[in-house]
């Protein structure tokens, strides 16, 4: 269940926009729309407004007057510098606020909630267009996925076991989590949920893609696992149009199987 002091701080930020002629609505994203929020989540919201752009002392104004603001940056790292991450006080939340002039709400990844607003000039709006969320492209995926899987032997095969444990969360987030998810009739999410959205199979196949420990045995064998459970997706997921990098996957299995060799001696 949502927290009651989630709607606290939501209100909190009704008030404040509502008195500024400046902003026009307010929307809820991410976990508010499907009901999955407890008390761990973050709040992702959307402040709509007029201007073309505000300034970075406006919004840090808005979203301090909000709650004790602990700090906040902008979200350049994720490819979004509209976006505001701020962290709150009494109680502690995190909240997402991004800024988004009108307009810009036509192009958009997911139907937002629409908690406050004017003259319903949101509520129209979303109604004239859709949400596009973007899916992973399947044969950009094949293409990359051999050569991706012979990189992370030869670390294996060299030692480098941390850029091998860093490579496996790469596979986790890009690979197969978001096609576990789009099998399961679910957003590509990265590995956002997995343990309450997978059934128990998928669910077991992406954690055996983890490394029990730090050393080379296991990494390849999670490496294994990773190449196991991509061709389980690809067959059950990918279209038959798809251009499947046979040479490549033969090459790179044997390939496999000689580190294994090596490390067995």
């Amino acid at each position: 269940m949502k927290p009651a002091y989630f709607q606290t701080y939501i209100d909190s930020i009704i008030e404040l926009l509502s008195a500024e002629d400046e902003f026009l609505a307010l929307a809820a994203g991410g976990s508010w729309i499907d009901g999955r929020m407890d008390h761990y989540s973050d709040i992702d919201i959307v402040v709509v407004h007029q201007s073309k752009s505000l300034s970075l002392e406006k919004k840090q104004s808005l979203a301090g007057s909000a709650g004790e603001l602990l700090a906040s940056f902008t979200g350049e790292h994720v490819g979004e510098p509209r976006l505001l991450i701020c962290l709150y006080d009494h109680p502690m939340l995190h909240v997402d606020i991004k800024f988004v002039h009108l307009p810009d709400m036509h192009a958009r990844v997911e139907d937002p909630i629409v908690l406050w607003e004017r003259d319903h000039l949101l509520s129209n709006l979303l109604s004239e267009s859709k949400a596009v969320f973007p899916y992973p492209d399947f044969q950009w995926i094949e293409d990359r996925f051999w050569v991706w899987i012979h990189y992370a032997a030869a670390k294996i095969g060299r030692g480098e076991i941390l850029e091998t444990l860093t490579f496996l969360s790469f596979m986790q987030q890009t690979v197969l989590g978001p096609l576990a998810l789009i099998r399961n009739n679910e957003l590509p999410k990265g590995v956002r949920k997995l343990e309450m959205i997978l059934p128990e199979q998928d669910l077991r196949a992406i954690q055996s893609t983890v490394a029990e420990n730090n050393d080379a045995v296991s990494c390849l064998k999670a490496l294994e696992n990773v190449v196991e459970y991509y061709l389980v997706l690809r067959d059950t997921l990918m279209p038959v149009t798809l251009v499947r990098k046979t040479k490549a996957e033969k090459a790179v299995l044997a390939y496999l199987n000689k580190v294994r060799g090596d490390q067995i001696r």
